[in-house]
């Protein structure tokens, strides 16, 4: 009930508890009910005597159907289930546990993810029906090694898809951030499944900040930034991950294939911190350098004391010093 309601108050106008209650069936009553509910959940209404309930702008909400008719035909045919839901933990979490059933090319999207996590296990702030959260878990044939550089594919892949939604001067921070302007955009966690040295599966997980509400603003510990404000007006979601999908799938076969290395020339121009001095963060311990980009295998290339030194992933951070 809750999701019928959410379709019909999307419109952002007012609905009366009767015309609501009989498009669903149910007395107005079981309609204030639901109404706590949705509020709850963090959603703001507003009710009004008289006059109904409201949706102060309406939502964007994900549609399957929606998506999938702007899927390109090469996509469809690489995707196989499509999984939507309104609120989960997380959609890795999900796509975990689902690997093995839904196999190969399975798609999980929600309107809100109430444990989404981050690098390193920060938590993913994850507002209703405000940004994109979605897991794509995709089969390899040639063991975790030849993953390397995979994060940095998946970068590769959204720039691409943001570039053609006219989303301009996005760029990437190794290994599996998108910025703009020094400020978080989206990020990226990736997850594997199965035998390290043969077949493996991998759950692609993408959080990108869409129409962020303000309010959300002090649950998030680093400069941010989203679409709306890049662009003024934040394209549909359905049609972000559309377009987002239709860039990632081609890049998905063609590192399967050949690994990140034909991606290299691609990521360097893309790079947040090209030529700049950083330093790395392994542990307790730090390095510092200028970032001279990425080797073919996706290592970060730091020249240290004159000499060129490669630092893989695991709890390597980048921050400018």
């Amino acid at each position: 009930m809750i999701e019928q309601l959410l379709t019909v108050l999307a419109d952002g106008c007012f609905h009366s508890g009767q015309e609501l209650g009989g498009q669903l069936g149910v007395s107005r009553s079981a309609i204030w009910k639901q109404m706590r509910q949705i509020e709850a959940s963090g959603i703001e209404v507003y009710s009004v005597k008289g006059r109904g309930y409201r949706i102060p702008g309406g939502l964007d909400l994900l549609n399957k159907d929606a998506i999938t008719e702007q899927l390109e035909a090469s996509t469809l045919k690489q995707l196989g289930r499509v999984s939507l839901d309104l609120v989960i933990p997380s959609t890795n979490a999900k796509a975990m546990q689902s690997v093995y059933e839904d196999g190969h090319g399975s798609l999980y999207l929600t309107e809100q993810q109430t444990a989404g996590r981050g690098r390193r296990g920060r938590n993913w702030v994850s507002p209703f029906a405000s940004n994109l959260c979605f897991s794509l878990t995709w089969q390899f044939s040639k063991g975790a090694a030849a993953l390397e550089g995979l994060s940095l594919a998946v970068g590769v892949a959204l720039i691409r898809g943001l570039r053609e939604l006219d989303i301009p001067d996005v760029e990437v921070k190794w290994p599996n951030d998108l910025l703009w302007r020094g400020r978080k955009l989206a990020g990226v966690l990736l997850e594997m499944v199965g035998d390290a040295s043969g077949e493996c599966s991998v759950v692609i997980g993408v959080g990108l900040n869409v129409n962020m509400p303000r309010s959300s603003a002090d649950e998030i510990d680093q400069p941010w930034t989203d679409l709306q404000e890049i662009a003024g007006q934040a394209p549909s979601r359905n049609t972000l991950i559309a377009v987002l999908m239709n860039s990632l799938v081609p890049v998905l076969e063609e590192f399967s294939e050949h690994g990140f290395a034909p991606l290299v020339e691609e990521w360097q121009q893309a790079n947040a911190h090209r030529d700049q001095v950083v330093s790395l963060h392994i542990g307790r311990n730090s390095e510092q350098g200028v970032c001279r980009g990425v080797g073919p295998n996706g290592a970060l290339l730091l020249e240290v004391d004159g000499s060129t030194r490669e630092f893989h992933g695991g709890e390597v951070s980048v921050r400018l010093p």
